[in-house]
């Protein structure tokens, strides 16, 4: 297959399947947003007086029309195409004509698939907040049914304060709602306008609208310098991932809890077995392995972060072909963290604590005694400290040294 970019001579197979990788894959998720961008930047040549009003027209249908048969699986975009943006351009023109090769006047492929990649971003960060958002109302939901039973509240592993189903479910659905926050917050990097850039530089000699295709596709703004818009790349991107890497964190954090209360010498929980697994050796196992892997998938969020990060770290200004290897930890890292928000919540709602087989330490309420005694008898603290702590050692109380004061 001849490719668009093609300059006469061919190009050695082998390098096309070492530059186009899986990229091609990757861009799938992204061709209903090329095609709206495409057609933001066709009505706005069309505007500009660069694109008759037929063309515009028949660009417009085209594209609506392949989008809509890409998302019924009618088509799918292969290696020889190299990627996502060649593939619509081909079948667009293939489909109408000597118009479709006229949409990429004034354009680049690094603006094109930035602007398709930070549309994508947009609607993924907002899936992901609400993805902990509903975890977080699933906390919510035990909280409801069993929010009174009492739990031990452990400070190094060790029972330390008195807690509650309430105080613990809480916890974790306050810090989920904080992660929800953070990733709607990096919406100030993504929503940023990357058409008109083209490959970095601009477009000498032709009148575009930038703002036009702002307004079209709703972005906040125009990114602008032009320079600015390839020494952006990775940006966006990274702050992403190191949200999805916070919110695994309290997602596994939340996963290793649920493991220890799970054994049976703590017993607190019962999980169903339509959650759980059974042993291939064993025949009494039941294993929560969704918590165990939830658990380890933080490992996976914080790789996908560091490798994000090392690939643009010392690249020269302007658009270099690393950049394409974002795709691959930017999308396992969202794709992880929906996952894993979407079988917790029902994972939650399988749960239930059973309070007759958690047992508090009595010198749990230490603390609270020594409180009181602050209360009621007006001494300091580290005094009622004292007394508290000689009584549960089992030792006579002490007169107080005169020196130290009452």
């Amino acid at each position: 297959m001849s490719r668009l970019w093609d300059k006469g001579a061919p190009l050695d197979e082998r390098v096309l399947a070492f530059t186009a990788g899986e990229d091609h894959a990757f861009d799938e998720r992204l061709v209903a947003y090329d095609a709206r961008a495409s057609i933001a930047h066709a009505q706005m040549l069309n505007a500009q007086g660069l694109l008759s009003d037929a063309d515009c027209e028949a660009i417009e249908q085209g594209l609506e029309s392949l989008a809509a048969a890409h998302a019924q699986g009618e088509w799918r975009i292969a290696l020889e195409d190299e990627d996502g943006q060649t593939a619509l351009e081909r079948r667009l023109t293939a489909l109408i004509g000597a118009a479709g090769g006229r949409v990429h006047l004034g354009r680049s492929r690094n603006d094109q698939v930035l602007a398709a990649l930070r549309l994508y971003l947009r609607d993924a960060a907002e899936e992901l907040a609400q993805g902990a958002e509903t975890v977080a109302a699933a906390l919510d939901a035990l909280a409801d049914r069993q929010g009174d039973v009492e739990l031990p509240g452990y400070t190094h592993m060790q029972q330390a304060m008195p807690s509650s189903v309430a105080l613990w479910a809480g916890g974790f659905a306050a810090e989920l709602r904080d992660d929800a926050a953070g990733l709607r917050a990096v919406r100030r990097r993504i929503d940023k306008n990357p058409l008109g850039s083209a490959a970095g530089y601009g477009t000498p000699g032709l009148p575009l609208d930038r703002e036009a295709t702002r307004q079209a596709l709703d972005f906040a703004e125009v990114h602008a310098p032009v320079t600015a818009v390839q020494l952006s790349r990775g940006k966006a991107e990274s702050q992403l991932l190191f949200e999805i890497t916070l919110l695994m964190q309290d997602l596994g954090r939340f996963a290793a809890d649920v493991c220890l209360f799970y054994t049976q010498e703590f017993a607190f929980v019962e999980l169903p077995d339509a959650f759980t697994t059974g042993s291939s050796i064993m025949p009494q196992k039941r294993n929560p392995d969704v918590f165990e892997l939830l658990r380890g998938r933080s490992a996976t969020a914080q790789a996908c972060l560091v490798e994000a990060l090392g690939i643009v770290a010392k690249l020269p200004s302007g658009y270099q072909r690393d950049l394409q290897l974002l795709k691959a930890p930017l999308f396992r890292g969202i794709d992880l963290a929906l996952a894993s928000t979407a079988i917790l919540a029902p994972a939650i709602g399988a749960m239930a604590f059973v309070s007759e087989r958690i047992t508090l330490d009595p010198a749990i309420h230490a603390a609270e005694r020594a409180n009181a005694m602050v209360v009621r008898e007006g001494i300091p603290f580290r005094e009622a400290y004292r007394r508290v702590g000689a009584e549960l050692r089992g030792e006579a109380p002490h007169d107080e040294d005169p020196e130290r004061g009452a």
